[in-house]
């Protein structure tokens, strides 16, 4: 697919607002893409629509364009709190680089507002927003949308405002209906009306079909946009001007080759991606330190509040790094990213294609590299028959010098980075004990000795892989870690504080208990049971308020019983012998008169 020769807009079979041509024209967006030329018409014909297209091919133009078509020809006008057009997308990223699109179109229809519901705010100020400004056009991520449902009793009545939806759309269509997003998609769309126009868009949607129909569509029109030179059986979700590189590291190298690599591209744009938030942590404050000269960012999903701030610095900059996971891997558009570098490789193969579509895009030319140890070589086979991606080995990487002993040293001078080194080598663990390939990534094959020299441990944590274990070609620091400060002097002041309150914990002596040495099972069980007869022969003595004299009346009373049961004497005999007996014995409760067939005693 060329990206960008599909015709021009006034060759659409459908004619667009003379505003929204000016705004393509404003924005230098001359030509159409192939998903464009596909979806618009559909969309502007009340056709749903499921399309499937490369990542990077212009899909957010779209839905945005239709959005405001259908919006415009509505017969009754949207007022103030009433929503036409709904956007969720799974990432807040994704979210506010869809509305900075709309806004730009937006700016020449006064009539239509939009809202940004995405977590990292004050959900109480988005309610107040909405009520103060209204929004015909929502765009949002699944979690605060479903909370803002919720706020009726704020004084937002969602439900009713979307009552009048015309356009529903799900951007990343295949990771929305995962698990994590399932329950809160379906919340949603209860609240959502029957009649409106539904689309799905994303770069890797063919396994979604069944839930495509949970999602609301009726007879959906499918779009599967095809790289041009690609066969129609085939399934290529990378960009063609994606040069696709691969190198063979060994643990204690990668970090070294990593640094090497960024050192002699410092005036590109690089993205670095890691499995675990800990990594990011972590390698970015080492990158930070040992790439010079060079603007280091990190975003992780536990980052709340930062993200979004530094995901918009992060795009304006002309070179730099962003070291993340992957919750910057979809849909994210960054302009003018030269290397897409996976230092781990995702835990699942969708999430590789997905990486690598952060640079090629639309028809821009782009590197990506994954670094692999010599145990994973086989992943590049896997990724060319799984996911049509072939992959190119890449020569190994010149002037590479170790720089370990000064992360190393920077552990040593602050103790905030000995305890994100300890975090990160957890993380990563669990992250590849996790991971979807696992015939290919198995822990028993990892070499945690040479594994921790290449994370720059000053020693191994304590964690169940590691139990009961040896690692002699694994180096402890001699310095005590316990005696590492932290650089925050407030956060060094608690730690001592705490220290100082163990201490005296331990001074408290505690009781000594009194330990029995373990006998033979059958010993013990005979000395259970002598126990337990000797506290019911205490209890029964303790317990009763009877004397011998009773005890011995009651037993003939028995025994009367059972000779009349039994036949053995008359009804009328066993009254005149229990009417003999003194009286004492009424006070054990013997009945004073018992029939042939009683059985209470």
């Amino acid at each position: 697919m060329d990206n960008t020769t599909d015709g021009t807009w006034d060759t659409l079979p459908v004619k667009l607002n003379d505003r929204i041509l000016q705004t393509l024209d404003e924005l230098k967006f001359t030509h159409m893409t192939p998903v464009q030329s596909a979806c618009i018409p559909l969309f502007m014909s009340n056709k749903d629509v499921a399309a499937e297209a490369v990542t990077g091919s212009g899909k957010t133009l779209a839905f945005v364009i239709p959005i405001i078509e259908l919006l415009l020809k509505r017969e009754e006008k949207l007022k103030k709190m009433q929503v036409g057009a709904l956007v969720i997308t799974p990432t807040r990223e994704l979210a506010l680089q869809i509305s900075e699109v709309m806004e730009q179109f937006i700016q020449k229809f006064p009539q239509f507002t939009q809202i940004l519901l995405i977590g990292g705010s004050n959900p109480i100020e988005d309610v107040e927003k909405f009520k103060d400004q209204g929004a015909n056009i929502v765009i949002a991520t699944p979690g605060r949308l479903e909370d803002m449902f919720r706020r009726k009793s704020d004084g937002l009545d969602l439900a009713c405002s979307v009552k009048s939806l015309d356009v529903l759309v799900l951007d990343e269509a295949d990771r929305l209906l995962d698990m994590g997003f399932e329950a809160s998609l379906n919340t949603i769309l209860g609240y959502l009306p029957k009649q409106r126009r539904t689309g799905l868009f994303s770069a890797t949607q063919t396994q979604e079909l069944e839930k495509l129909v949970r999602a609301g569509l009726r007879n959906p029109v499918r779009i599967a946009v095809k790289e041009k030179g690609v066969a129609a059986t085939s399934v290529q979700k990378t960009p063609c001007r994606l040069s696709n590189y691969y190198t063979i590291c060994r643990s204690e190298n990668k970090f070294n080759s990593l640094v090497a690599f960024l050192r002699q591209h410092k005036h590109e744009k690089n993205l670095v991606f890691f499995s675990t938030c800990a990594c990011v942590e972590y390698y970015g404050r080492a990158l930070e330190t040992l790439i010079k000269k060079v603007t280091v960012h990190c975003i992780h999903g536990k980052m709340k509040n930062k993200r979004n701030k530094i995901f918009a610095d992060f795009r304006t900059l002309k070179s730099g790094i962003l070291v993340c996971t992957d919750v910057m891997a979809r849909g994210i558009d960054i302009p003018d990213v030269n290397w897409v570098l996976q230092y781990d490789p995702p835990s699942s193969a969708s999430a590789f294609v997905h990486r690598c579509g952060r640079t090629a895009r639309i028809g821009n030319q782009g590197n990506a590299l994954v670094f692999l140890l010599p145990m994973e070589e086989s992943y590049v086979n896997f990724l060319a028959i799984n996911q049509k991606c072939p992959l190119e080995r890449m020569p190994p990487i010149n002037d590479v010098v170790d720089v370990l002993p000064k992360v190393k040293a920077m552990s040593l001078a602050d103790r905030a980075m000995f305890d994100r080194s300890m975090r990160a080598f957890v993380s990563y663990v669990q992250a590849y004990a996790k991971h979807e390939c696992s015939l290919i990534f198995r822990v028993k094959d990892l070499d945690f000795a040479t594994l921790a020299h290449g994370f720059a441990l000053l020693r191994l944590p304590k964690m169940p892989e590691l139990r009961g274990k040896t690692f002699p070609d694994f180096t402890e620091t001699t310095v005590d870690t316990d005696t590492i400060r932290y650089k925050d002097k407030n956060r060094e002041k608690q730690r001592q504080k705490m220290l100082a309150e163990q201490k005296d914990k331990d001074k408290t002596p505690f009781p000594k208990k009194q330990f029995i040495k373990n006998q033979a099972w059958s010993k013990q069980k005979s000395r259970t049971e002598r126990r337990k007869k000797r506290a019911a022969k205490r209890k029964h003595h303790e317990g009763s308020d009877t004397d011998d004299e009773d005890l011995k009346e009651l037993l003939n009373d028995t025994r009367l019983l059972k000779k009349l049961k039994k036949g053995q004497i008359s009804e009328e005999d066993f009254e005149k012998q229990i009417t003999s007996q003194p009286k004492a014995k009424h006070k054990l409760g013997a009945p004073s008169h018992v029939s042939s067939g009683g059985e209470d005693v």
